[in-house]
């Protein structure tokens, strides 16, 4: 059963008749009802009754509610109102925009904005590269969609993804300095998509695809890749490739296997299968058998196939396996799942090799559960925060356009993708390294500068950067 989660937490305001016991009442109906309680905080103090606010994490919405009922079913218990925390979080935006400096005099004014600007502008107009130093576009990266296959939710859309894009925005900032913005187009387009982040392109130094469907996203990002001289990320595809790679790497010395050697089983076949397949092949992996609804993948399958999974059946199951998922695990040392909930049973992790690795990263319900799975393998990992071995994007990409901006990088090539993936498994030393930790949090501050540092590097040893030297630029006053 899925654990309560920050995701679903609540906050219940609740007036309580002021006799002892009252709050034990309370918070014992909340734990038989499987809520995980945090903070009491006291609101009010009355002659007959004590107002508390009281939080706690819930599985879902529907056990939520479940949970505020529970609460309701207390005698002297009146709930007064209920906050969802996420919501709240979520109000007004999660982004806003902010000047660097003041403007509070005319001297200010005019060298900001007219008539002093002038001199700026024509100075890029004469050295289009310029622009770098002296506007926004050293640091500026695009968060693009159209909402068509955003995580877990599917094609709802552009404006119901913009949550989803400025969470984005926000971790670009927090965690490597780097300014993102939102944009959601209402187009499904290829040819108006491409046309769109072209035209708006100058601003930016850096363009991260975000949620699009496949296989669209694949001419999408090739064609902006060859026309723009700014690197185009498509962080579904790359950064999934990346941070699977690092905590395979890690997981593979625990159990004492060679990537070389490892029979690999995926489930889901779209476009971040392919990437982290690619990847994985880049950094040596021999064996690997990618699966859908209709099964294996193999030479010569003929139904339900499409270009990416024509891809996979040309260039993996080398042994032409057929079968569904489970046949495929039998005596696997790897399951990398990228699909959807409930895709493989406990029968089927019980069948693969020895010292069995387990990544199954559907969000928010994993391919299998870790409470079923845990106990028969030996290195569990997901793509949820509230389990140990977190495998999330957030670890590549906010370090992974840090390098690139520091040193204009114009191309994303597969060298930078593998340095990012060795740098984000180095950060687990062989002290700390174990079956709970394979993978470092987005949280810990050697992540962002360590990826950073490994994608300069080697953007500037394969000849896709501007400069030579890392670090944003710091004189933008030279003409």
């Amino acid at each position: 059963m899925q654990s309560p989660s920050a995701s679903y937490s609540l906050t219940v305001r609740l007036e309580i008749t002021n006799r002892p016991g009252m709050l034990g009442q309370v918070t014992s109906a909340i734990g038989k009802a499987g809520g995980d309680i945090g903070a009491i905080d006291l609101v009010q103090v009355g002659k007959s009754t004590i107002t508390r606010d009281l939080t706690f994490k819930a599985r879902d919405e529907q056990h939520g509610q479940q949970i505020v009922e529970k609460i309701r079913g207390v005698r002297g218990v009146k709930v007064v109102n209920v906050s969802d925390r996420t919501f709240l979080m979520h109000l007004g935006g999660k982004i806003e925009v902010r000047g660097k400096m003041s403007v509070k005099t005319r001297d200010d004014l005019s060298m900001a904005y007219t008539p002093g600007v002038a001199r700026v502008c024509m100075a890029i107009h004469h050295d289009a590269q310029k622009a770098y130093a002296l506007t926004i576009k050293q640091n500026c990266v695009a968060v693009v969609t159209d909402g068509t296959a955003v995580l877990g939710l599917g094609d709802i859309g552009p404006a119901a993804a913009a949550p989803v894009m400025e969470g984005k925005a926000l971790i670009f900032k927090e965690f490597a300095g780097v300014d993102a913005f939102p944009i959601c187009l209402a187009t499904k387009d290829v040819d108006e998509i491409v046309s769109i982040v072209k035209a708006i392109s100058p601003i930016f130094g850096g363009i991260n695809l975000e949620d699009i469907s496949a296989p669209r996203c694949f001419d999408i990002e090739t064609r902006l890749q060859r026309d723009l001289e700014i690197p185009v990320f498509h962080d579904d595809q790359h950064g999934t490739a990346v941070v699977v790679l690092a905590a395979l790497l890690n997981a593979l010395k625990i159990v004492k296997k060679r990537l070389a050697d490892a029979r690999i089983v995926f489930t889901g076949a779209g476009a971040s299968g392919i990437a982290t397949a690619k990847l994985l092949m880049r950094a040596g992996a021999k064996h690997i058998i990618a699966c859908d609804r209709a099964g294996a993948l193999y030479r010569g399958r003929a139904d339900n196939m499409n270009p990416m999974k024509e891809w996979f059946a040309k260039h993996t199951n080398e042994k032409r396996l057929q079968g569904s998922a489970a046949d495929a695990l039998k005596g696997a040392d790897v399951f990398v799942g990228l699909s959807g909930p409930g895709v493989v049973s406990l029968k089927d992790i019980k069948a693969m090799n020895r010292d069995p690795i387990v990544f199954a990263m559907a969000n928010p319900i994993p391919e299998i559960q870790p409470e079923e799975a845990g106990p028969y393998v030996r290195v569990m990992a997901t793509g949820r925060s509230d389990y140990p071995n977190q495998i999330n994007n957030s670890c590549c990409f906010p370090g992974f356009f840090r390098g690139m901006l520091d040193v204009r990088a114009h191309r994303v090539n597969d060298e930078m993708k593998l340095a990012a993936a060795q740098a984000l498994a180095a950060i687990v030393t062989r002290e700390e390294l174990g079956e709970e930790y394979i993978t470092p949090s987005m949280f810990d501050g050697r992540v962002v500068p360590a990826v950073a540092a490994a994608v300069s590097e080697a953007a500037i040893r394969t000849g896709v950067a501007r400069r030579k030297s890392r670090g944003a630029t710091g004189g933008g006053a030279t003409r």
